[in-house]
C-alpha cells in the first residue's frame, strides 16, 4: 500500500497507527485540512476506512505536487528522473552547485516538472524541510547525503493508484472543514505551538501559523463538534493548547520528532492528541462549549 513519497516536518509516520485505531469505524468522507506529508491519509486507507476523502493544506507548492501524482504520475517519474542523474552523476563535492541551480532557477512551467522540483529539493536538501522567505522563495540550503533515494518510481505510482478519485485542494483550514459534514471524519494536525524558542517552525507557506490561528482552529473544532463531526486533533503538549481545548478528551502520546536540527534532539517528546469523539458518537447536540460565557 502507499506509503508518503516526500519528507515533511511534523510528519506523522509514527503516529498514524494510533490515529488510524482511534477513527470511527464508518466514515462518511475524510477530510484532513493539514496534509503534509500524508501519513494518517494513507495509514487509514491501508486499513479500508476511507472512500471518498478531501485533502488539503494551505502550501500551494505541496498541493500542486499531490495534483501532479494524482494526474500525470508518469510525467513527475520521468522530471524527477532527470534531476536525479543529473545530480548524482556528479562528484560529490559538486551536487551543492546543481542542487542550488535547481532551486534558484527558474520555476519550471510544467505541473508535471513543478512537482520533479520540489520532490528533488525535498530529496536533497537539509534534513528534509521545506521553508520559504518572506517571498514565497524556498530557502533551505544544501542537505549532506551520500547517496539519496532521490527517485522512488514504486512509491509514486503507489501514490498515484491511492489518490485517485481523491478531492485536493490548496485552502485554509477553516475552508476545509466547513465542508465536513454529520458522519465524515476530520484529523487536524496543525504546525505545532512551539514549546520553546529555539522549537519555533511555522514558516511553511509565507504567512506564519500563530496562536491567533490556534484560536481559530480550536473555533472551527468547536463548530464540528456542533455539526456532529467526529474530528482528532494533534499538537504539542503546550500549556496554551491544553487549555484551549480544556472541554475534550486530551491524551498524551510520547513520539520522537523526525526533523530536528540536531540529530540528538529527535528524543522523544510528548504529543497532544484532543479528541471529540466520545460527544460526538454519543449524540450530544450542541456539545461545544459557548465560548461567549467563558
Amino acid at each position: 500500500m502507499a506509503k508518503p513519497f516526500l519528507k515533511w516536518a511534523g510528519g506523522k509516520g509514527k503516529l498514524a497507527p494510533l490515529i488510524a485505531e482511534r477513527a470511527p469505524e464508518r466514515i462518511a468522507r475524510y477530510h484532513e485540512p493539514f496534509l503534509g506529508g500524508g501519513a494518517v491519509f494513507f495509514a487509514l486507507q491501508e486499513r479500508g476506512l476511507v472512500g471518498e476523502a478531501s485533502l488539503a493544506d494551505r502550501n500551494g507548492d505541496l498541493m500542486a505536487t499531490y495534483l501532479a501524482v494524482r494526474d500525470d504520475v508518469e510525467g513527475v517519474i520521468g522530471a524527477l528522473g532527470e534531476l536525479s542523474k543529473q545530480y548524482l552523476s556528479r562528484e560529490p563535492s559538486q551536487r551543492g552547485l546543481y542542487y542550488y541551480e535547481v532551486r534558484d532557477r527558474r520555476r519550471p512551467r510544467t505541473a508535471a516538472r513543478k512537482a520533479a522540483r520540489l520532490l528533488f529539493l525535498n530529496k536533497t536538501c537539509y534534513n528534509g524541510l521545506y521553508r520559504v522567505n518572506n517571498r514565497g522563495h524556498f530557502n533551505v540550503p544544501h542537505g549532506r547525503y551520500v547517496r539519496p533515494a532521490i527517485l522512488d518510481e514504486g512509491r509514486l505510482r503507489e501514490a498515484w493508484a491511492s489518490l485517485a478519485g481523491i478531492d485536493l485542494r490548496a485552502e485554509d483550514f477553516a475552508e476545509a472543514c466547513g465542508r465536513a459534514k454529520a458522519g465524515d471524519f476530520v484529523y487536524l494536525d496543525p504546525p505545532y505551538r512551539p514549546l520553546s524558542a529555539t522549537s519555533a517552525f511555522t514558516k511553511y507557506t509565507s504567512a506564519d501559523f500563530g496562536f491567533a490561528d490556534q484560536e481559530r482552529l480550536r473555533d472551527a473544532f468547536d463548530e464540528l463538534t456542533n455539526r456532529g463531526v467526529a474530528a482528532l486533533l494533534s499538537n504539542s503538549s503546550h500549556p496554551d493548547i491544553h487549555e484551549l481545548y480544556r472541554d475534550y478528551e486530551q491524551d498524551l502520546v510520547p513520539m520522537g520528532r523526525a526533523i530536528n536540527s540536531n540529530g540528538k534532539g529527535r528524543a522523544p517528546i510528548d504529543e497532544l492528541l484532543v479528541s471529540n469523539l466520545s460527544l460526538v458518537e454519543g449524540g450530544v447536540s450542541g456539545a461545544a462549549p459557548d465560548r461567549s460565557r467563558a
